[in-house]
């Protein structure tokens, strides 16, 4: 028999190299992949990992879908280190981008060139009040935050096919479910010209420097560690779990938003039904790659970000599916927990084990006895 036992001291050096490790597997599990599916297995690495970077417009493009899984996976990893549970970032990520397109639309050709502050305020304040929803029912009436933050995604995904296909639909857009194009004052400055690489790079390079002084510098960040490592050593330190779940939910809630805002105004530039892709539930897993640390989450969004524009080349290149992307995100999920598995646990084999039959009672023989004698008499 096969059979997991708990190793007892698990090994750091491959705690660190279990994302590697798992990044190879994934790559050794796509060559595979690619050639059942009868592709040239060169070609496709070559798409999913040399295309991304191989000229400036490309790294732009990557920095570019980088940049909100890079702020989405740092709320998220104070959120899970804080042992909440925060499953809902891409509901955050609609709302936010629904407050900031309300916003944006208020601009004109008057408007001042910082207007793009207030759409960046909406988008963080509509992130807050979707995840607060979540901190609400969770505090009051003892609800699973997984779930409710989850179904959220869906009511927000609600909102926005509403106002798109309703009263914020553009007159002029020759009825497609979209609004009209944000004015150049309400959209993200670039950073340099001809690429579409924004100032929302700065803010996450600036929330990871942030996030790291919050988790390993301050009170409040190990206040939130300890409540979510040891629950009960945070009671009797006098923490507040309460205090712990509003701010961790706000903050991922906040940083979802904001990548809803840099979205919706940046590279988009108007509110369309096609805001979803994704980016929420691929943060997780650029949260765990990453270790849940600021520093490794950056690797891991560049690797994500790599992902998707591979899977987009992929359909356009070698003629695969749309959901080649998201074979990659759940190969590569898959197998880090496979390698954090065994860095935890090792295989034990033990021989089978040996059924020992117990000797009949002797009562059932005399009564079996005894009932043959009353059947036999008058």
């Amino acid at each position: 028999m096969l059979r997991l036992e708990v190793r007892p001291q698990p090994s750091k050096a491959w705690g660190l190299a279990s994302p590697l490790l798992a990044l190879t597997v994934t790559v050794a599990l796509g060559v595979l992949l690619f050639i059942v599916l009868g592709k040239d297995p060169v070609r496709g690495l070559q798409v999913f990992f040399w295309e991304p970077v191989r000229n400036v417009r490309a790294i732009s493009e990557l920095l570019v879908k980088a940049t909100p899984l890079l702020i989405i996976a740092l709320g998220l990893a104070v959120c899970f280190r804080s042992n909440v549970w925060n499953i809902g970032a891409e509901g955050q990520f609609v709302i936010g981008a629904v407050c900031a397109a309300g916003v944006a639309l208020m601009a004109d050709k008057s408007s001042g060139s910082a207007f793009f502050v207030l759409v960046l305020l909406a988008g963080v304040l509509g992130g807050m009040f979707w995840a607060g929803i979540t901190a609400l029912l969770r505090d009051r009436f003892n609800a699973n935050e997984i779930l409710v933050s989850l179904m959220l995604v869906y009511v927000g995904i609600q909102v926005l096919n509403y106002l798109v296909y309703g009263p914020w639909k553009d007159p002029a857009g020759f009825n497609f479910p979209q609004s009209k194009t944000f004015e150049s004052a309400a959209q993200m400055p670039r950073l340099m010209t001809g690429l579409r690489v924004n100032i929302g790079l700065l803010l996450a390079l600036a929330g990871v420097v942030a996030v790291w002084i919050f988790l390993f510098r301050t009170y409040s960040g190990y206040a939130q560690q300890v409540g979510g490592l040891a629950p009960a050593a945070a009671r009797y330190a006098g923490f507040s779990s309460r205090k712990a779940l509003w701010l961790a939910l706000l903050t991922s809630g906040g940083a979802a938003g904001l990548a809803g805002a840099l979205e919706v105004a940046g590279p988009v530039g108007q509110l369309t039904p096609h805001i979803p892709v994704g980016y929420g539930f691929a943060a997780i897993i650029v949260a765990f790659v990453g270790r849940l640390h600021p520093v490794g989450i950056v690797f891991s969004a560049l690797l994500m970000s790599m992902f998707y524009i591979g899977g987009e080349l992929a359909q356009s290149r070698l003629g695969l599916p749309k959901s080649i992307t998201g074979v990659f995100q759940g190969l590569l999920l898959f197998t880090l927990l496979a390698c954090d598995t065994l860095i935890n646990y090792r295989l034990r084999f033990t021989g089978a084990p040996t059924t020992v039959r117990a000797p009949a009672p002797a009562a059932i023989g005399s009564t079996a006895g005894t009932a043959s004698h009353v059947k036999e008499g008058p």
